[in-house]
């Protein structure tokens, strides 16, 4: 799965109608009608607002509105683009200005398919890695085993707290989940604990 970190912008004409493409990140329903009410302020004059979004790489989440377009013509399209790229936590909206001329079904979802699409290939992604997250609680004399476990596994430190113990939130890799958990297991009898606190992900730059 990838997400996007920047917005993207892209706009042609086709037959008389302007379709102007936005991509931008969202983490939330609530993130994207919030962008969906800005665009609309932007462009109050255009013909259609249609748009996609999915979130929630755990669980995903998906939604498209035609926006009066004929149903299926519009946002299904854009959702196709956002599901065949693989993204999640990101929401695209297009924005048309009818010239005039109709395009028909199979030319409207061309035409919203591929502003979504100019927009996709334009952006620059992020990878999303799934992740298992556990807290981990040791005392300080254990920190050479910690440290021996970040160096075997793909760890992302989320939190830490340093108390009479040590008490760390770790993102883990879902592929190197059970392992890690077995090593950790291994060390109860030093006084190290941990506790599963359910699915996650992190996310990482491809350039």
């Amino acid at each position: 799965m990838y997400t996007i970190t920047q917005i993207t912008q892209n706009s042609f004409r086709e037959k008389g109608s302007k379709f102007i493409g936005h991509l931008f990140p969202i983490s939330s329903k609530e993130d994207f009608e919030y962008k969906l009410d800005e665009i609309k302020s932007k462009y109050p004059d255009a013909t259609h607002h249609c748009y996609a979004w999915r979130s929630n790489p755990t669980n995903i989440e998906e939604f498209s509105q035609d926006d009066g377009e004929p149903g299926g013509t519009a946002g299904k399209p854009i959702l196709n683009k956002l599901k065949s790229y693989e993204m999640v936590n990101c929401g695209c909206i297009v924005v048309r200005y009818y010239g005039g001329t109709n395009l028909g079904t199979s030319g409207l979802i061309q035409a919203y398919g591929r502003s979504a699409e100019l927009c996709l290939e334009k952006a620059e992604r992020s990878t999303i890695i799934p992740t298992e997250n556990v807290e981990i609680t040791y005392p300080y004399d254990q920190q050479k085993e910690i440290d021996q476990l970040k160096s075997r596994f793909d760890l992302k430190e989320i939190d830490a707290q340093y108390l009479e113990k040590v008490t760390i939130k770790m993102a883990c890799r879902s592929d190197q989940a059970e392992p890690f958990w077995d090593a950790l297991e291994k060390l109860e009898h030093t006084g190290v604990t941990s506790e599963r606190l359910g699915s996650g992900y992190v996310t990482m730059s491809n350039n």
